[in-house]
Parts: C-alpha cells; sequence; structure tokens
C-alpha cells in the first residue's frame, strides 16, 4: 500500500520534536494525519486516507486499515497517537462497525508500544477552532490556516490532522503548566 497518497511533504525531522498521528478510524476510509510540534509551531508531514471499496466484506477492510496504520507508524514513527472518542451512534450497526475499526487503529498503536489519547469531539474541536461545537467546514479551514495547507483536504484527513493538533495543544499547555510549578512554589515558600 502507497501511504504517500494524500500529501507527503518528506520532512524528517529531529527526533526531538514531538510528532503525533492523528487518527479518524472509519471502515470505508480511515482518516491519517502526522503533526509535528516544532520550535513551538505546528508542523504538517503528511496526512492521507486508507481507503477501501464498500463492496469489500469487514474483515478485509479491517486488515487494509491494520496494514494501512503499520506503514504510516513505520514511515513516520510517532511518539503518540490520537483519536476521537468514541460517541453512540443511531445506528448500532454503524456503531459496531466503527468500533471495530477503532480497535484496529489502537492495536497498530499497541503494537511499537506507543501511547494513545483519547479526546472527545468537543475538545479536538475547541482545541482547534477554540469553539467546541464547530462545523466540519469551520475545522477544515482552521486546519488549513494552522498548517498553511492550500487546497481542500479530504474531511477523515482533515479531522485526523485536528485530532494531532489538539493532542499537540493539549502536551503544550500541560507542559507549560509544569514548567510553571516549580517557580509559583519558589515564591510562595518566600
Amino acid at each position: 500500500m502507497d501511504i504517500r497518497s494524500g500529501c507527503d511533504l518528506g520532512a524528517r525531522l529531529s527526533k526531538e520534536n514531538q510528532r503525533i498521528l492523528g487518527i479518524d478510524p472509519g471502515t470505508v476510509a480511515t482518516g491519517w494525519g502526522i503533526v509535528e510540534m516544532s520550535g513551538g509551531a505546528l508542523v504538517h508531514l503528511a496526512h492521507g486516507t486508507i481507503g477501501s471499496s464498500a463492496s469489500h466484506d469487514q474483515g478485509s477492510r479491517l486488515v487494509r486499515i491494520h496494514h494501512g496504520l503499520q506503514d504510516v507508524i513505520a514511515h513516520y514513527e510517532p511518539q503518540g497517537i490520537s483519536l476521537e472518542k468514541v460517541f453512540f451512534a443511531r445506528n448500532p450497526q454503524s456503531a459496531l462497525k466503527l468500533g471495530q475499526a477503532r480497535g484496529v487503529a489502537l492495536l497498530a498503536a499497541a503494537e511499537k508500544r506507543i501511547a494513545i489519547h483519547e479526546y472527545s469531539s468537543a475538545e479536538i474541536k475547541l482545541a482547534v477552532v477554540g469553539y467546541g461545537q464547530a462545523t466540519k467546514e469551520q475545522v477544515q479551514k482552521m486546519i488549513a490556516s494552522l498548517l498553511h495547507l492550500s487546497g481542500k483536504i479530504p474531511g477523515d484527513a482533515a479531522d485526523a490532522l485536528a485530532a494531532a493538533i489538539c493532542y499537540l495543544h493539549q502536551s503544550d499547555f500541560h507542559a507549560r503548566i509544569m514548567g510553571a510549578l516549580p517557580a509559583a512554589g519558589r515564591e510562595l515558600r518566600r
């Protein structure tokens, strides 16, 4: 499978940068996106989708997703994986299939012992757009702006990039808080 379908800048940045793989699981199309935090700036490395025909059986689709994610992980070596938390769908059959695709994504991460971070849809939208009820179009526009991308980003890939950005924003915020705590403690002791 060619993991370079989608957009790949071919960037190979140092291990000191934090590289995250965002995943938007789906059985017909699973979106993925690689974003790195470099010097405090978000850097887009690649994005794409792992597609499968609706005519294929569920098992074949899951194998294709698994192999595709293994290829992406092997090529980009992310330090973390971010995806949206499970939500309750109206259609139980759709929810079951989505759960299977999520399971395959989690398996691909676990095989390489990569940390997995899950966020609600509202948390992801808040981190990317600043509004937890943002529309898909608003998320896509902000992704393009934050990552300096031109052209239309496939919806599944945009959602995956948004999940990666959410993780990086949360991680950066947490690091700032932790860095400020020792200084605040010294001030309080005076």
